[in-house]
């Protein structure tokens, strides 16, 4: 692990920022769900962008992507998806406080504020677990997540009421429901029963 500045780290090409009890937008995603080739293609259309621009662009990009269903999609499985789901709630208030996820076919996201953890350790924790369980659910061996995954801090109020928004209305966005409450493996749902 790099340390660029404080809070600030990379595992790899992706900058992480680790601000403690500091809300966090979380994604990540399977192994397969976003070809590198692809992402070598979108950072070369972008490279004469404005830095921030281009992140922005980026991010809406792999967002659209993911939605689509790319790649193996083992979170289609709804033991997967379930298990996947109830790693998430068993933390909630020891290693971090929830407050809005959906696991899609192909990726996850959550809203969580740390709580003396870091996001490094939390990350590995919970992709670490579900990887395995879900590698013996589907009878399979080998890499199940990506091994990045993006985080952006919540700036403000008003941010974290969009990132709720979004992360609840992901499966509508993608066309796997006609309500974000219609999704099992979600916030919404949960909180609608």
């Amino acid at each position: 692990m790099t340390q660029l500045s404080p809070g600030w780290h990379s595992r790899g090409y992706l900058p992480h920022f680790d601000g403690g009890e500091l809300a966090q937008f979380i994604t990540f995603r399977l192994f397969d769900s976003l070809p590198k080739t692809v992402l070598i293609e979108w950072k070369e259309d972008l490279k004469l962008e404005k830095s921030a621009e281009a992140e922005s662009i980026m991010r809406r990009r792999v967002e659209a992507y993911l939605d689509q269903g790319h790649g193996s999609c083992y979170l289609k499985n709804d033991e997967v998806a379930a298990m996947v789901q109830n790693a998430l709630l068993f933390h909630d208030r020891t290693k971090y406080r929830l407050a809005a996820w959906v696991v899609m076919p192909n990726h996850v996201h959550l809203l969580c504020t740390p709580i003396g953890h870091s996001l490094a350790q939390i990350m590995h924790s919970l992709k670490s677990f579900t990887s395995s369980e879900a590698n013996k659910l589907l009878n399979r061996a080998g890499r199940f997540w990506q091994k990045e995954y993006f985080d952006r801090y919540i700036r403000n109020a008003r941010h974290y009421a969009k990132v709720v928004a979004y992360i609840e209305n992901n499966p509508v966005k993608a066309n796997l429901c006609k309500r974000a409450s219609d999704w099992p493996f979600s916030s919404a749902h949960f909180q609608a029963r």
